[in-house]
């Protein structure tokens, strides 16, 4: 029990930093919203962004961020800060040169890359054009956030949490300032003011990597430029990464299969997607981020000190703590979302229309919230053990899933198709991934999960319930929302609180506490 409440602290640490991260994040879409709305400019932004963001995923927080968290913390672990300091500079040289050259091939092909990815932004020259030029502005910015990711991974090994998750509101308020700035200086030399935003991205990326090196030198590091490709630790980080790739490739081909799809269902699809993506985030960083950064790891040490039953007693109240989490975020999202998004966003150049259409949406991509949430503890124990191609299966299995449920609802729902095949897909991925964890560890307190089942299943009803009579007193969407968040959360956390146990309520304790 000792070792869930040092996770879960941990993970409420995460979880601040990151919460204002996403809150911020979602000041800048509220910044796009207004300036841009969801139309033509607002599309070709998106799809720009999505482009380093494709191997932002593979290289920052999916296979690169994992592998050396792995490395580096089994190296801390056995042979002390000394050597582990010697990895990090040789991996962090090496990353300079292998990112620096792929930024480099990026920008020369964006005009293939946009022509692959979004096809039909070829029927239109000047969206085609504008959408290149930004992919081009902002490809740098894979570069700053994957040596990040890398600064982040050694801050976490030595239990820092708070200060690495908080770096990314750097990232958004960078981007903010540079975005609004630069719009009204655009604006007055007669420049399209997109082009700030793209510009901020990249600035944010770099100034968020810049953030965390000084808490690294307090501890003892000094970077000195010393590129080794034949250092038995990176060629571990490879070993480790090589059947992540395969696994992030096919999550790649996931975002790759949406945006390509989305792209066909006409102007303002992938603008609505997108926000509706972007207020999903907010309760990601609840659960998804905070506990999976800080269960990777505590379950390293515990395997390599070959303690299994330690292991497995915090994977199964890890579960249980991100359950706690996303059910309830999940069910305030499906049935608030119409308000949520129209006090976001519903201003500007951002109309009623554009408030529909993205709340349909994320309806849709808020059921597969808690199988999101599972996910993302379930991972961390397989690359503890080093089974690796484990999370690369269900990330193929999602991608077939996502294709088959895409092409067949597309020419009757249209963009809500696509959300669709993203929430079937987290689903299926979700329970695969629980499956065969379940048989790798053997013997989990089935009791244990079923209590808090049942005590999560009370929970939710009454949450629904409070949230079914609010809405009866006609309130508007501004009251509605300040009057059924807090209500709702009291009355889910009272249930949680009198039936227990004591993980279905322990992270909002110590979140409120801290």
């Amino acid at each position: 029990m000792k070792k869930i409440e040092g996770l879960t602290k941990s993970a409420t640490s995460v979880t601040v930093a990151v919460f204002i991260s996403r809150i911020l994040g979602l000041v800048r879409e509220q910044v796009l919203a207004y300036f841009f709305g969801a139309g033509k400019i607002m599309d070709a932004y998106v799809v720009a962004y999505r482009i380093p963001n494709l191997l932002r995923d593979l290289f920052a927080e999916g296979a690169l961020g994992s592998a050396f968290v792995k490395v580096f913390s089994s190296t801390l672990e056995k042979e002390g800060p000394e050597k582990s300091f010697k990895v990090a500079q040789t991996i962090l040289s090496n990353l300079l040169i292998i990112l620096g050259t792929v930024v480099i091939a990026g920008v020369l092909a964006a005009p293939w890359i946009v022509g692959f990815i979004a096809p039909e932004f070829t029927k239109d020259p000047e969206k085609f054009g504008l959408t290149v030029r930004l992919t081009q502005i902002m490809m740098p910015f894979l570069l700053f956030i994957s040596l990040s990711s890398v600064l982040a991974g050694m801050l976490n090994s030595f239990r820092v949490f708070f200060l690495p998750a908080f770096s990314s509101s750097i990232f958004n308020v960078a981007s903010v300032l540079v975005g609004v700035l630069g719009y009204f200086l655009c604006v007055s030399i007669n420049l399209n003011p997109i082009y700030a935003m793209a510009v901020g991205v990249s600035l944010g990326g770099f100034l968020q990597f810049y953030f965390q090196y000084p808490e690294v030198k307090k501890r003892g590091f000094f970077f000195t430029f010393s590129p080794d490709f034949k250092d038995p630790s990176f060629r571990e980080v490879l070993r480790l990464i090589l059947p992540v790739i395969l696994g992030l490739s096919a999550v790649q081909i996931n975002i790759f299969i949406n945006t390509f799809f989305a792209t066909s269902c006409g102007e303002g699809a992938v603008s609505w997607y997108s926000y509706a993506f972007r207020i999903m985030y907010v309760p990601l960083g609840l659960f998804g981020v905070g506990l999976s950064q800080a269960l990777l790891p505590e379950l390293s040490r515990a395997v390599a000190r070959k303690d299994f039953v330690s292991a497995k007693d915090t994977f199964s109240r890890a579960l249980v703590v991100s359950l706690s989490l996303s059910l309830p975020s999940a069910v305030g999202l499906y049935f608030l979302a119409q308000p949520v998004v129209e006090v976001l966003f519903e201003r500007g150049r951002f109309t009623s229309v554009d408030t529909l259409n993205t709340a349909e949406i994320l309806k849709l991509l808020a059921l597969s919230l808690p199988f999101y949430g599972l996910s993302k503890t379930a991972v961390p124990l397989f690359y503890s053990l080093g089974k690796t191609i484990v999370p690369s299966l269900g990330s193929i299995l999602a991608v077939l899933t996502n294709l088959t449920v895409i092409l067949l609802t597309i020419k009757s729902l249209g963009i809500k198709g696509v959300a669709l095949g993203t929430s079937f897909s987290l689903v299926l991925q979700c329970l695969f991934l629980l499956t065969v964890g379940a048989m790798i560890l053997k013997n989990l307190p089935l009791r244990f999960l079923l209590k808090s089942l049942f005590t999560l299943g009370i929970a939710l009803l009454a949450l629904v319930g409070v949230l079914f009579l609010l809405k009866t007193l006609g309130l508007k969407s501004w009251s509605y929302l300040i009057t059924a968040i807090p209500t709702g959360a009291v009355v889910f956390l009272g249930v949680c609180k009198v039936l227990g146990p004591e993980e279905t309520y322990l992270f909002w304790v110590k979140l409120i506490r801290r």
